[in-house]
């Protein structure tokens, strides 16, 4: 976490149109996982993706994060993209099943000493089998296993699926810190569909 301290009179604020914004709640683990392996359920495997191909990966992001209104990825160039994807520090991996591409895991050891888990989603349709737990315990383990990592940490937001903060809290997270995210309605700029997004945020137009 690297955003400025927000010095803010307590009080409710209106935004201005074309905005939304999300509470966000950053969540750290300073301690790696005390816990058995977590088998991967029948059909599935974690690929790494060391040579990310930018439009199958975008492709994939939006699936996964239109729902959510994930949208971080779809303002950067892609020439930034190809710089992110092949910096030794960052590193994606991707869950198959029956050789589609379901989920998304990127960690991110841009900070010495701190692994953040960048992203981690499944495809619509996903959750509720067994999946997420198995693969934080892969994202966990594999932050871990670097000999210089003290802190791995991830945070979410009140735009994400309700379940989220819960769960992270259950896989060993602690919450730290509280943050707020202003952005310009990605659904007002054309990089989702009007229809995207959670109910907690709706369109505004």
């Amino acid at each position: 976490m690297s955003a400025p301290v927000l010095d803010l009179a307590s009080g409710e604020y209106t935004l201005p149109a074309g905005k939304i914004a999300m509470v966000i709640t950053f969540l750290e683990q300073l301690i790696p996982p005390d816990r058995e392996p977590i088998a991967a359920p029948d059909g599935i495997r974690l690929e790494s993706w060391p040579q990310v191909d930018v439009d199958a990966y975008l492709d994939l992001f939006k699936a996964i994060g239109a729902p959510w209104l994930w949208f971080g990825r779809l303002l950067k160039s892609r020439a930034e993209l190809e710089a992110l994807f092949y910096n030794p520090n960052h590193k994606t991996w991707t869950v198959i099943r029956d050789s589609q591409k379901i989920g998304l895991l990127e960690l991110d050891w841009q900070d010495e000493g701190n692994v953040e888990v960048a992203y981690f989603g499944f495809t619509p349709g996903q959750t509720g089998k067994g999946l997420g737990s198995w693969l934080m315990d892969q994202a966990q383990r594999l932050a871990w296993a670097d000999e210089t990592t003290t802190r791995v940490w991830v945070h979410t937001c009140s735009a994400d699926d309700p379940k989220a903060l819960p769960f992270y809290q259950k896989m060993g997270f602690v919450p730290y810190a509280r943050g707020i995210e202003i952005a310009d309605d990605p659904r007002l700029t054309g990089i989702h569909a009007h229809g995207s997004g959670p109910a907690a945020l709706p369109l505004i137009p």
